[in-house]
């Protein structure tokens, strides 16, 4: 046996942990390729009154971009150098530093709010939820996000079994809600459009963890089958417009045996006040059938005519 052969790898043999290590080497396609977040939702998560915010899995900025926007001192993470180093150049307003959920580089109750967009499915959560409960202040929320595609329309569905389905969870909040840790887990769900042409599809299926790790020869095939997807369903010039649910949760951390009841009345209220001030904006975005600030991209629905495009013709 060679005494310096590194040890082996426990992640090796596990699909989950590859497909996780697989954005760095795709970050750019990740960020052309990606949708954003509507800021209504952004709102709802964490509310408009300024908080403190570790978001954790933060990508390339999508979702950080929007709640600094919406005056949040934001501190951003993720595990890969590369994802991270386009949100800083995107976000200048946002400290950073590169970890994983699972050993936050933070102090014990010195934030707010903690959010993960996309990202929560990919956390050892026997670990991950711990420190995010250590890190939460008493009465402070834990705030999830997922883009899914509205699968319920036939070409959506067809996309779906070209580039994957790995993050279409029917319940992916559920582990929060039994976790034990978290009160009662509130839900609201937005709807977005991304543009999409021929070039950002395949930026699309590129950034999909399933495809990403494929070999290189595969990986080409896959991305011609979805291009031929696209002359199929697409517009040429003038692309399709692909419809998302923007899935939202969020749920109050419980107090822990000897905290400070006091502080936890007065973070409750800025928990209330950063709820109803969420409550108020996505509603003031339903009344005008497009919120202020929203993405020009990311049109949300109305309601009209512009859902005419969920009907397949073929």
């Amino acid at each position: 046996m060679d005494e310096h052969a590194d040890p082996p790898d426990p992640q090796a043999d596990d699909p989950t942990a590859r497909w996780a290590r697989s954005f760095g080497p795709v970050a750019d396609a990740y960020d052309r390729g990606r949708p954003g977040y509507p800021r209504e939702a952004a709102a709802w998560l964490v509310g408009r009154d300024r908080a403190t915010v570790l978001e954790l899995g933060a990508g390339t900025g999508k979702l950080t971009a929007e709640l600094v926007a919406l005056g949040h001192d934001v501190h951003a993470t993720d595990p890969d150098e590369a994802m991270l180093a386009i949100l800083a150049e995107r976000v200048p307003g946002a400290a950073t530093s590169v970890a994983g959920a699972e050993a936050i580089p933070l102090r014990d109750r010195s934030v707010d709010v903690v959010v993960a967009a996309q990202a929560f499915h990919w956390f050892d959560l026997d670990v991950a939820l711990p420190e995010i409960a250590r890190v939460l202040r008493p009465g402070g929320q834990l705030a999830l996000v997922w883009n899914q595609r509205d699968e319920r329309i036939p070409w959506v569905k067809r996309l779906g079994r070209l580039i994957g389905t790995q993050d279409q969870l029917r319940e992916p909040a559920q582990p929060l809600v039994e976790s034990g840790r978290f009160g009662f887990v509130e839900e609201k769900d937005f709807q977005i459009w991304q543009d999409v042409n021929r070039e950002t599809i395949l930026d699309l299926a590129r950034s999909r963890s399933t495809i990403a790790v494929l070999d290189a020869e595969a990986r080409e095939a896959k991305l011609a089958e979805v291009l031929a997807f696209y002359d199929d369903y697409g517009r040429g010039m003038d692309g399709m417009q692909l419809p998302y649910v923007t899935r939202c949760f969020r749920a109050t951390v419980l107090g822990s045996p000897g905290a400070d009841d006091g502080a936890d009345d007065r973070a409750d209220d800025g928990a209330e006040d950063r709820a109803d001030e969420g409550s108020d904006a996505a509603a003031a975005g339903d009344a005008a059938g497009r919120p202020d600030g929203a993405a020009g991209d990311q049109a949300v629905s109305d309601g009209t005519d512009t859902d005419l495009l969920l009907i397949d013709f073929r």
